[in-house]
């Protein structure tokens, strides 16, 4: 489908009424204008999501094969030191992201999230490259998961093909998804607990190995000694790192697509928030100074980081001379539900995102339509379709296409990240222009406005700094394959401006209206 079909209604919506709009579907970006009544109550997401669910899908959506596998290699790269400085960098960055997306979020809890939020306070076509973009990176992402089981699966049957794995998690995954959005959110929380059980596990055990307690003569802190081994490559591998680290934390934005769902959004979105960063941030943080004291960054066992290299998993090598005998075995399973999570909360956010830009215009309305239980089933079948369509074109050969989708969805992530920070600064300043009080905020980010600016300087940094020693070397197509996110997402912003002449928001015109249940339920606790 051209770009031309699927903006030409959000075209007609811009040039007929820019600001009032008429009613709210829970979890859509259609705000509730003035002397509008709402419309039916039909295909509207149903509020299904608990505490618990929403608490588990924040931490769970950071900790997967980037921790599992990929932080030996960035010990290796950077030394214990650079990865520890590294991921503590990424983390704040990430901190100061989910404090302005909990502000928006709680204040206006909707499935589309910051493709919603970057409509209202930016401007259309922002939203609509926004939301693409960020479709697309699921979309891959759970393409790219579905291929790392098969080859998970390969530990326990060699025999069979990936791609019969792989068909069965799709379909497993999809199923589950089109339940409903509680059935989701039990597996999610399930599968994230599992993450979260082994991450406490090996922190007990690296404590007690440190101590000398378990697995015989411990080293101590003695790989800390040396500067030049703590801080191996200096700044240069830091930054490097820092790359790598930016792509394990993403999946924590998820809690604000979530939070469409949510039962209790202003109340369990800030809890949520307040939370999980410092939980991600222990188990980050614990896990790589432990695997810094128990293992030599000069370890080449580190340099593995495919999900093929199980054994070769820092924390798979740390369990085993902990004296665990099935630790590969069990690290495997441990990385099998990593990587099923993420195709479970890829599956559902790019459904939520899609289903959201359905209803803002942006997208087919076929994809805005829903069951009785309220799942978005055409835009659930899109995104399957997607990553069918990708682990299928991976198997049958087409490697190298398949590493550019991979590429330009890694980059897709961070530049979602960069239109949260960019859409906060502006959602204040409207915020306050109308007339409000902060008071007024069920959340409000206790940084602003440095915690915006800051975290948008850094993800330039990161964006900028893909693949600098491509860029350095003047390898043309390694720099084309690290960076083609960044033109596309441009391409996609500036053609829909062109065809639909939208421009930025004012800020006094911004919609800052909460779906109507949401406002129902916190009119009637104030009465």
């Amino acid at each position: 489908m051209g770009l031309n079909s699927l903006t030409q209604t959000t075209s007609t919506a811009i040039n007929d009424d820019a600001v009032a709009r008429p009613g709210y579907a829970p979890g859509t970006g259609t705000g509730t204008g003035a002397g509008h009544a709402p419309k039916e109550t039909a295909n509207e997401l149903k509020r299904g999501l608990s505490s618990r669910h929403l608490q588990m899908i924040a931490i769970g959506g950071a900790i997967g094969t980037g921790l599992f596998v990929a932080s030996g290699g960035t010990i290796s790269q950077a030394g214990p030191g650079g990865a520890l400085a590294a991921y503590a960098l990424v983390g704040l960055m990430v901190f100061l992201l989910m404090q302005s997306l909990g502000e928006m979020s709680a204040k206006i809890p909707v499935a589309g999230s910051f493709q919603s939020f970057a409509t209202r306070f930016v401007s259309p076509s922002f939203g609509f490259a926004i939301g693409w973009n960020y479709w697309f990176n699921w979309a891959i992402t759970v393409a790219a998961e579905l291929v790392a089981a098969g080859i998970i699966m390969d530990f326990w049957f060699p025999g069979v093909p990936g791609w019969v794995w792989a068909g069965i998690f799709l379909l497993v995954l999809a199923g589950l998804n089109a339940l409903s959005a509680k059935s989701f959110g039990e597996s999610e929380f399930w599968l994230s607990l599992i993450k979260v059980t082994a991450v406490v596990l090996f922190l007990i055990a690296g404590v007690l190995m440190i101590s000398g307690i378990l697995g015989g003569n411990s080293p101590g802190l003695s790989n800390w000694e040396n500067r030049d081994d703590v801080f191996h490559g200096g700044w240069v591998s830091i930054i490097s790192v820092f790359m790598i680290a930016g792509f394990s934390f993403q999946g924590t934005e998820l809690v604000g697509v979530a939070a469409g769902e949510a039962k209790n959004p202003r109340r369990e979105v800030p809890k949520a928030i307040r939370t999980v960063f410092w939980r991600i941030m222990l188990f980050y943080i614990g896990a790589i100074f432990i695997i810094g004291c128990l293992i030599p960054f000069s370890d080449p066992s580190l340099l593995a980081s495919g999900e093929a290299d199980v054994a070769a998993s820092p924390f798979t090598l740390v369990f085993s001379r902990a004296g665990i005998a099935f630790a590969a075995a069990l690290m495997n399973a441990v990385i099998l539900t990593a990587i099923l999570s993420a195709g479970n909360s890829g599956l559902y956010a790019s459904t939520r995102m899609l289903y959201a830009m359905a209803h803002d215009g942006m997208a087919p309305k076929i994809f805005g339509r829903t069951n009785t239980r309220g799942v978005p089933i055409p835009a659930l079948l899109a995104t399957a379709a997607v990553g069918l369509f990708g682990f299928v074109s991976a198997i049958v050969g087409q490697g190298a296409a398949y590493s550019w989708l991979l590429n330009m969805s890694g980059l897709c992530g961070f530049i979602v990240w960069a239109g949260i920070a960019v859409s906060h600064y502006r959602f204040r300043r409207g915020f306050l222009a109308q007339g409000n009080k902060l008071s007024d905020l069920p959340y409000k980010a206790s940084l602003f406005p440095i915690g915006p600016l800051l975290a948008f300087a850094l993800l330039v940094l990161v964006i900028a700094g893909q693949n600098y020693e491509a860029v350095l070397a003047g390898r043309v197509m390694e720099v084309l394959s690290s960076y083609i996110g960044l033109p596309v997402f441009i391409v996609l912003w500036l053609s829909h401006r062109f065809i639909t002449k939208s421009k930025v928001v004012p800020l006094l015109e911004m919609d800052l209206a909460a779906p109507k249940d949401v406002e129902d339920e916190a009119s009637a606790g104030a009465r």
